[in-house]
């Protein structure tokens, strides 16, 4: 995936982290995951979405990321 493939927010936070307005963060697997996991615990949200984080979540830890 491209960043202009990507949302408007998305797009947003890539410009404010690459002008060093927003901090980066090297762990970038760990903090995807991080919020992955959070989405997928949350029961306020759609059970759909859950579901979908929670497989991105899950590839990602099968996956031979190195962080």
């Amino acid at each position: 995936m491209k960043i202009a493939d990507c949302c408007d927010l998305i797009r947003q936070r890539y410009a404010e982290i690459g002008s060093g307005e927003q901090g980066y963060i090297p762990a970038a697997i760990h903090c995807a995951l991080k919020a992955l996991n959070d989405i997928a615990q949350d029961t306020e949200i759609q059970q759909a979405r859950r579901e979908q984080a929670a497989f991105a979540a899950a590839n990602l830890l099968i996956s031979d990321h190195e962080d």
